[in-house]
């Protein structure tokens, strides 16, 4: 948290996310779109060779780690684990959508928030591209901070390098598009069962006590992801707004709409739930050897 703080990403040469994502470009053109059991299956085996890949990597770097004296130990651990989630960026990210609105105006905003999320920008109106980087910022802080350091408490960097495969190569091949319905579903489906707990935990993180349990999975559950409901949600209902993607979710309807503030107020507790999960996780890493 400290290099990813200072630093906010390592250089692109060296970034192992940059190396899955040229994996999943060069399988991705041997991988046929169909018949369709052809095309899950050739799918499957290119995300299992991926994932084993960076699994494996981790258990290198893990025992060399581990070879080392003991002030070195967290050190490499920690350099290693820093390329496989991304909080800073994150945060600066959304903060920049506020910028650009504010300096540039609602042409500038639309710019920025298109970086972070995959819809049509054309149309939207100053508030709406708020809110779409403040559900934006929900969804990828459970993806990109929350994911990873749960995993890697659980099974140490081996399981944190194979999420972040995982996660990207949903990204990169999970869609509905003819092209991928079939050759991308095995990483889909991959993608929505390593995030179904950190998604949970993320919005129970952003809710906090203020947010009850039944609420906030009634909410989640207006989504079609089985995922990227909760950590919305929680801030919809936490910060009092109305987030919604027309035609697909409406989330704290009779909320009022994201201003300026609400940006600010999400960008603050993800920032202070990003460390305390992240002290969480070395806790707990720490106690079991990690």
């Amino acid at each position: 948290m400290g290099l990813d703080a200072a630093f906010r990403e390592p250089p692109l040469a060296a970034h192992p996310v940059r190396w899955a994502g040229r994996y999943l470009t060069w399988a991705g053109r041997r991988v046929p779109p169909g018949p369709p059991a052809r095309a899950v299956v050739a799918g499957g085996l290119a995300w299992a060779v991926g994932a084993a890949t960076a699994y494996g990597a981790g258990v290198v770097v893990s025992r060399a780690a581990g070879r080392l004296p003991g002030p070195m130990r967290p050190v490499v651990a920690g350099a290693a684990l820093w390329p496989l989630f991304a909080h800073r960026m994150l945060l600066d990210e959304v903060a920049g959508v506020e910028r650009a609105l504010v300096s540039g105006g609602v042409t500038a905003g639309r710019a920025a928030v298109a970086r972070i999320v995959s819809r049509d920008v054309s149309a939207l109106t100053a508030d709406e591209v708020r809110q779409a980087a403040v559900e934006s910022l929900g969804e990828n802080l459970s993806d990109s901070v929350v994911a990873p350091l749960l995993w890697y408490a659980a099974g140490g960097l081996p399981a944190a390098a194979a999420y972040r495969f995982a996660n990207t190569a949903d990204a990169v091949w999970g869609y509905r598009t003819p092209r991928w319905n079939h050759a991308g579903r095995v990483a889909a489906r991959a993608d929505d069962l390593l995030n179904l707990l950190p998604a949970r935990i993320t919005g129970l993180l952003l809710a906090g006590r203020r947010v009850p349990w039944g609420r906030l999975r009634a909410e989640a559950a207006l989504t079609p992801s089985p995922n990227a409901g909760w950590p919305m949600a929680a801030l919809a209902l936490r910060l009092g707004v109305h987030l919604a993607k027309p035609g697909v979710y409406d989330l704290g309807a009779g909320g009022r709409a994201v201003s300026s503030d609400g940006v600010a107020a999400a960008l603050r507790l993800a920032r202070r739930r990003g460390w305390a999960l992240a002290a969480a996780a070395a806790v707990v890493a720490g106690v079991r050897g990690l």
